[in-house]
């Protein structure tokens, strides 16, 4: 056990203490043992990989941590398939219960039972809670917090001081400053109140932690002797405990409690926990009046109680502790039943430092392994990128609706070539969509730019030569460039003419045409001969990109042109057969082949065994039926005019 108390500890220590950072302040979460604690091995602290953030420095420690309430509640949880609390959490869960236990002292054989049946019935209750408790010090999913803050002395001494004895638990940066100044006790000392209820058990305490310095007190005092007898580190001034009956034995829920989950109970034992309610409460604050003055000259007020208890304290008119108090405390580790004993143990428990001895490699190896055991931090889920927004459709009035279908049917016709329903739906229908050269609207997906681009593109001659001649569209307009948005870019990707006549790659500046797109030589000698009958409506030469025209003594002279190229063609042919038939009448006539008889000639087995072979045939349908001998002549039949035929044309 710790001889060191808080709030005289020696000015040595003091000098060379420093704050240990947060990782290692979870190397012992429970209170230490009276024994004294040892050496840690190098080979690491030993943990519990059920309960969140308990180490122990010595097996007896471990040993004792599996039969406690706390890791068998744990144990009992995770095999429901709840998540594991902390001590903190445990004790308030504990707390909040108020098991029923009979006598006003503790008993080892009566605690035992009461805690086992506490932690049966806080599983039962944590069953049909939907909801968890959370506890207030679990701030971070990574690292438990605990209730100790931990100080290093080298070469390898450790202290540790409850973080709740401070003016503000939360600021960790002045625990060394704040420690420092705890040695110097004030004016008349420095006194605690202490108090606990539950389950119908009470026990209060004014308790004084620290005394004048010796300086004062000796100046203060004419006295000839000095004290042989050493002066206590902790007094109690006032102390109170009383029990009345509020819950049913081994059941635990105050009867209020009850009452607000199932109406009013209509019983003896009901009523007599009612009125044990009331006279615990009544007693209680008669008591807080009583001890007023010492109350307000307290320090630190540490209160023990449950949601509904803790409103016997706090929270009502005239009121001895008010509800925002910065003294108010909670006890930072399990309480037992509420005794004056269990108020002297948790006392020094408070007051009494915490020490270890690891040297500076044990540490480091505890900080190596505690960072091991901690649980791996979740993954940021990634939040997937926004899709982007669908375009709204456009409304179109009746009248877009209207021209679109247009626009649709004539694509249609000139991309199948319906000559004369086109010029029906033209004639009707074309003043209210524009000139034959109106650029072909970009909705409709058509690459091309005008109706004639899109008639040479499918190849159809006779609606080329309507365009052209009737209707007179323009074939200088240039064809639009599929890679740019504006139809006059004249950087032009695709600048490959699709005509054999032209030339494949335009020159820089110059754009396809209509007769670019032509691939049949038909096609293109639609464009020359318009071209030669009608040279003055466009630049057919130029612009137009037709490489020359096409007139109908050109045509004349090119088919007297094939007539000749065909009549020389008929004249090689007889000019050769003619030198054939006098090569054949100049070569001497062949010897005659003397014809073997057939009944000389050798027949193999299988030639004899072929169907449709001349010799053996009779004797291979033999045992067939009438319609297989049928078949067989069939195919026999058919072999031999087969052989007929290759002979004639082998002639």
């Amino acid at each position: 056990m710790s001889q060191y108390h808080v709030y005289s500890l020696p000015v040595e220590l003091l000098d060379i203490l420093t704050p240990r950072n947060a990782v290692n302040e979870s190397q012992l979460s429970k209170p230490t043992s009276p024994e004294p604690p040892e050496i840690a091995t190098s080979s690491g602290p030993r943990t519990c990989n059920i309960c969140q953030g308990a180490t122990f420095l010595a097996l007896d420690d471990q040993r004792a941590h599996f039969r406690s309430d706390w890791h068998r509640y744990n144990v009992k949880t995770r095999l429901a398939g709840g998540k594991p609390v902390t001590e903190s959490a445990f004790t308030q869960l504990v707390d909040a219960l108020e098991d029923s236990l009979s006598g006003s002292e503790s008993s080892s054989d009566e605690g035992d039972s009461s805690e086992s049946d506490a932690v049966t019935n806080l599983v039962n209750k944590a069953k049909q809670q939907t909801r968890s408790s959370t506890p207030d010090e679990e701030r971070t999913p990574n690292a438990p917090q605990t209730a100790l803050t931990w100080f290093h002395s080298p070469p390898s001494t450790q202290i540790g001081v409850y973080k709740a004895l401070y003016s503000n638990p939360k600021n960790a940066s002045n625990y060394l400053d704040e420690l420092r100044e705890m040695q110097h006790s004030p004016e008349g000392g420095r006194t605690w109140a202490m108090f606990m209820v539950a389950g119908g058990h009470f026990a209060g305490a004014i308790v004084r932690v620290s005394r004048q310095s010796e300086d004062e007190d000796v100046a203060g005092k004419s006295s000839k002797k000095p004290l042989n007898k050493p002066r206590a580190d902790t007094e109690v001034l006032f102390h109170k405990t009383f029990h009345r009956y509020t819950t049913r034995r081994k059941q635990g829920g105050s009867q209020s409690l009850n009452d607000n989950a199932k109406g009013n109970a209509k019983s003896a034992g009901a009523l007599l926990r009612r009125y044990g309610e009331q006279s615990l409460r009544d007693d209680i604050r008669n008591l807080l009046l009583e001890w007023r003055e010492e109350i307000d000259a307290c320090e630190r007020i540490w209160i023990r109680a449950n949601g509904s208890n803790r409103k016997i304290f706090v929270g009502y008119d005239d009121a001895v502790i008010l509800k925002g108090d910065d003294r108010l405390r909670t006890f930072p580790f399990p309480t037992r039943r509420p005794t004056q004993s269990e108020l002297a143990r948790c006392l020094l428990e408070l007051t009494r430092v915490k020490v270890t001895h690891f040297t500076e490699e044990a540490l480091r190896e505890q900080d190596e392994a505690y960072l091991q055991f901690l649980p791996k931090p979740k993954p940021v889920p990634t939040v997937p990128a926004p899709e982007p927004e669908k375009p709204k459709p456009i409304k179109l009035t009746k009248e877009e609706e209207l021209l679109r279908e247009k626009w649709n049917r004539l694509l249609e016709m000139v991309t199948k070539g319906r000559l004369e329903p086109l010029k029906a739906f033209w004639d009707r229908e074309g003043p209210n969509i524009g000139s034959i050269d109106a650029r072909i609207p970009e909705w409709t997906g058509e690459r091309r730019a005008t109706l004639l681009q899109v008639a040479t593109q499918a190849g159809h001659e006779d609606l080329i030569l309507w365009l052209l001649e009737e209707v007179r569209a323009n074939p200088t307009i240039p064809v639009s460039n599929p890679k740019s948005d504006d139809p006059d870019d004249p950087d032009d990707g695709d600048n490959r003419s699709d005509a054999s006549d032209a030339p494949k790659t335009l020159t820089k500046g110059s754009r396809r045409t209509a007769y670019d797109l032509a691939r049949s030589k038909g096609v293109r000698d639609v464009f020359r001969r318009c071209a030669a009958a009608h040279p003055d409506w466009w630049d057919w030469l130029g612009a137009g990109r037709v490489p020359s025209v096409l007139s109908q003594q050109m045509e004349q002279v090119q088919e007297e042109k094939k007539k000749e190229r065909r009549k020389g063609l008929k004249d090689k042919v007889r000019e050769r057969e003619a030198r054939e038939r006098e090569k054949e009448k100049e070569q001497p006539p062949s010897p005659p082949v003397q014809e073997v008889p057939k009944s000389s000639m050798p027949q193999s087995n299988s030639m004899s065994n072929r169907l449709g072979g001349s010799t053996g045939a009779g004797e291979g349908v033999a045992g067939l039926t009438a319609e297989m001998r049928a078949k067989v002549e069939r195919e026999r039949r058919a072999r031999a005019a087969e052989a007929r035929m290759k002979a004639l044309a082998s002639r």
